[in-house]
């Protein structure tokens, strides 16, 4: 993640350094050009320095010829040194070349010839100091002339290198301008970028909230491209205001499946019509019909009396898996008087489950279910198994039937939170308990959230109905 505080040190960092070498590549072009002038300059008086120590020695020398005294050749072999050291000066600016080198052994000629004279002097060789003499003025002239050349070339050639340098010169300038003024232009834009990267999020925000504190938990995410604090608030914002809906779920649904609780309350009392009149007598008519032989019936009796003696009980009470069982074999009992061999009951339990919690009326409004939707029609052969066992640190329950099933509208309509209370007293008439699937989907939920339901069914091949308990 980078920082809004590191993009904008990396981008002022960038514009400063291209800014210290734009002004660090103009002052080396106005180094170059000095350094090349005071080089051209030093030339040019090395060459003239050279042309006036010439004169000045072969002065000395004529001199020295027409007064052939100590002091005169001593003032001569000064200026002959002076010149030898301009000769080695020279030979060390300059680069080497064919000229230089014609213009130091011209040099060295005017010299040789000097001392010759000097030579023929001390011999009193009339002949040779007048040759010598002689050559050494027409070197020192040659010297002149080649002088000249030299710096018209060097001031031809600066010229031409000076002409370079300027168009050079302009052109490091137009550059520098065009980055100068690309810069300004680049940071109006990065500040625009910027600027507007950072309000628009805000912005989202900002229109997010109104948006949860008008009550709509379900708008899309704020979604920032940026991976910077923004992201961090934007992240944050958005878990938020999911943890939000989800918490304003969870108390509708608590207080819906309060709801539902209260209107199972109500109907248990609406049928709780003195019960312990009810069950004295059921009890009596079973004794009675047992004192008379007729003991299916006082079987049939007791079964009813204990299936209403749990039906009416407290709804919010929880049992357990066995109990549950229980009161299905006296359902079904109850049914097998009343459809004969036209059922057949199947239940398979494994004692590892029998002890595991569950809702009161669970178990009874399903096999209830595929009794009166399922295979109350069937002529024979009708079969319900119930089926619970562990598996995968689940009690997983299972409810068969091969009955007429249904298609996947009526599924779906089922696990429907917002049908009707009309549909569902529709779906509760001929329930012995008038609690219908969803009220037991709803308060299967509250018992543990975790636990899952579902239906698998199609028309004409019966119903599963799957509970998984964690």
């Amino acid at each position: 993640m980078i920082k809004i505080r590191t993009k904008l040190l990396i981008y002022f960092v960038a514009v400063l350094i291209l800014v210290i070498v734009m002004f660090f590549v103009r002052e080396q072009n106005a180094a170059r050009i000095i350094e090349l002038h005071n080089e051209s300059t030093e030339q040019y008086l090395l060459l003239n320095e050279l042309t006036s120590k010439t004169d000045q020695t072969f002065q000395s020398l004529q001199i020295y010829v027409h007064e052939p005294i100590k002091e005169n050749l001593i003032y001569y072999q000064e200026d002959k040194q002076q010149l030898l050291d301009l000769q080695q000066e020279y030979d060390q600016l300059t680069s080497k070349g064919i000229e230089k080198k014609n213009y130091l052994n011209v040099l060295t000629s005017f010299l040789k010839y000097s001392d010759q004279t000097v030579r023929g002097v001390d011999e009193n060789d009339v002949e040779q100091y007048s040759f010598s003499l002689n050559e050494a003025d027409n070197t020192a002239d040659y010297i002149h002339e080649k002088t000249l050349e030299l710096l018209n070339e060097e001031l031809t050639s600066y010229q031409q290198f000076i002409t370079l340098e300027d168009k050079r010169i302009a052109y490091t300038k137009n550059m520098g301008t065009a980055v100068f003024v690309s810069i300004i232009i680049v940071s109006v834009f990065f500040a625009v970028w910027f600027s507007d990267g950072i309000t628009r999020t805000i912005s989202n925000l900002t229109n997010a909230a109104k948006e949860i504190s008008a009550g709509n938990y379900q708008g899309k995410d704020v979604e920032v491209p940026t991976k910077d604090e923004l992201s961090i608030l934007t992240e944050t914002f958005n878990e938020m205001k999911r943890n939000i809906s989800e918490s304003v779920t969870e108390v509708k649904e608590k207080a819906r499946l309060a709801q539902l609780l209260k209107e199972m309350e109500l109907r248990s009392l609406q049928n709780q019509i003195n019960p312990h009149f009810l069950f004295n007598t059921l009890n009596t008519i079973s004794k009675t019909a047992y004192i008379e032989g007729a003991e299916r019936t006082s079987d049939l009796i007791s079964s009813i009396s204990s299936l209403l003696r749990y039906n009416i009980g407290n709804m919010e009470r929880d049992t357990t898996i066995k109990d549950e069982v229980e009161i299905v074999k006296e359902y079904f009992f109850i049914q097998e008087s009343r459809f004969g061999d036209r059922v057949t009951f199947r239940l398979n339990v494994e004692e590892g489950c029998v002890n595991k919690s569950i809702p009161c009326l669970t178990l009874q409004p399903i096999v209830e279910n595929a009794f009166v939707h399922g295979i109350e029609g069937m002529a024979d052969g009708a079969t319900i198994e119930l089926h619970i066992y562990q598996y995968d640190q689940q009690v997983c329950i299972d409810i068969k039937d091969n009955g007429a099933g249904m298609d996947q509208t009526a599924i779906n309509r089922i696990f429907n939170s917002d049908e009707s209370d009309e549909k569902i007293a529709e779906s509760r008439s001929g329930h012995s308990t008038g609690i219908g699937l969803r009220n037991v989907i709803d308060r299967l939920k509250l018992f543990d959230k975790n636990s899952e339901m579902s239906i698998k069914s199609e028309r004409g091949k019966g119903t599963v109905v799957q509970i998984r308990l964690t």
